[in-house]
């Protein structure tokens, strides 16, 4: 996917910096590095040594070695968690792809503010906090402690007709992606989930995905908020339309998100850019935010190393992001509300991966005997 487009990417970034004309994403891209080889091999060998069989915790085991690889830590730690959820509004609404008004995704950030929605409870049982990101709501929003404005626009335009946004309002919605990560680092940030809110944002991340890894719209496209055969036709049909008429350059992410993307996909591509510039592992949510992973990837190949995959979601095309991203999702329990739910219950996981590696005994420390070689 874009493999090429990427590479001369990154020779743009190397004579950008020769000339010192780095923007804040080239900068970020710039800065993600492989991840630590040693960091992964400590990791492995602690697991070896803990009171119980090699491997016999699975993916548990593989869990804590892929967060030493990615923090360079072993043993890594995982104390201050972070829901990111990042809210836009879409012009395509109006051709009536959502069963929803686009006025609910205003409502919904201050049910979110006064921790009334799924992923308030969700972040409250994992011990995470949760940060509102008002990316490009179709109206301005009181100010609020919990609320970062960052509005790139008022909504994106409708993509029926037209580009979803310019190139530049594309880069810019990457690199509030970027900012979001930069200025919560200052309160710490071990890990980060990524979440969503937009009414009609499955029919651009539909777009999306169909653009990126070229599959037909039919098959990357699914029922939303729950609409019927019918109207799921006409959805498939305003995507198809979309798509012919704009010509997004599937080796170009920042076309393709420019085209027919969504503001807050593009600010999740830059919430996992500037996570793994910092060494932050990526838990995604489901459909949108593996748009977004999509868009990350193609802009920096080696991204895709430090994402974890949560759930595998309800909609359709869910899966064919998670192969093209060869991610494998943790669980799979019929989830499809976003709000980065489904990340929230994966960092679960997460954290408790990383307490078996720290917190077992070994075998020395509990007088345990090792199987026999």
């Amino acid at each position: 996917m874009g493999r090429l487009a990427s590479e001369d990417h990154l020779c743009l970034i190397r004579c950008r910096q020769r000339s010192g004309a780095l923007n804040r994403l080239d900068r970020t891209i710039s800065r993600i590095k492989p991840l630590d080889r040693e960091a992964m091999e400590l990791a492995h060998a602690r697991q070896d040594t803990l009171t119980k069989p090699r491997g016999s915790l699975g993916r548990l085991e593989e869990l804590s070695i892929q967060v030493a690889g990615i923090t360079g830590q072993a043993p890594p730690k995982i104390e201050d968690k972070v829901i990111v959820i990042m809210v836009g509004d879409h012009g395509v609404t109006a051709e009536r792809v959502s069963s929803y008004p686009s006025e609910v995704t205003a409502q919904m950030v201050y049910n979110f503010l006064r921790e009334g929605a799924a992923i308030n409870v969700l972040a409250g049982h994992v011990g995470a906090r949760v940060l509102v990101v008002d990316i490009g709501v179709a109206q301005e929003l009181e100010p609020h402690p919990k609320l970062m404005s960052r509005k790139v626009a008022l909504g994106t335009a409708n993509m029926a007709h037209g580009p979803a946004m310019s190139r530049e309002e594309a880069i810019r919605a990457v690199e509030v992606g970027i900012e979001v990560v930069e200025r919560e680092l200052a309160r710490g940030m071990d890990i980060l989930g990524a979440g969503d809110m937009g009414i009609g944002n499955t029919t651009p991340s539909s777009a999306i995905v169909a653009a990126l890894i070229g599959a037909p719209v039919a098959q990357v496209t699914g029922r939303g908020t729950g609409i019927g055969d019918e109207q799921l036709q006409h959805k498939v049909k305003v995507i198809e339309r979309a798509l012919m008429l704009n010509r997004a350059d599937p080796d170009d992410p920042l076309d393709v998100l420019a085209k027919v993307g969504g503001f807050e996909v593009g600010g999740i591509a830059g919430v996992i850019l500037g996570a793994a510039a910092h060494h932050i592992p990526v838990v995604i949510d489901g459909f949108i935010s593996g748009s977004g992973a999509l868009i990350a990837v193609g802009l920096a190949p080696q991204v895709g190393d430090y994402l974890i995959a949560a759930h595998r979601s309800v909609e359709v095309g869910h899966r064919l992001v998670l192969e093209r991203l060869g991610l494998v999702p943790l669980f799979d329990l019929n989830l499809r509300l976003g709000e980065g739910t489904g990340a929230a219950l994966g960092i679960c996981l997460v954290e408790a991966a990383v307490k078996i590696l720290t917190e077992m005994a070994t075998f020395a420390q509990a007088g345990v005997a090792q199987a026999l070689e």
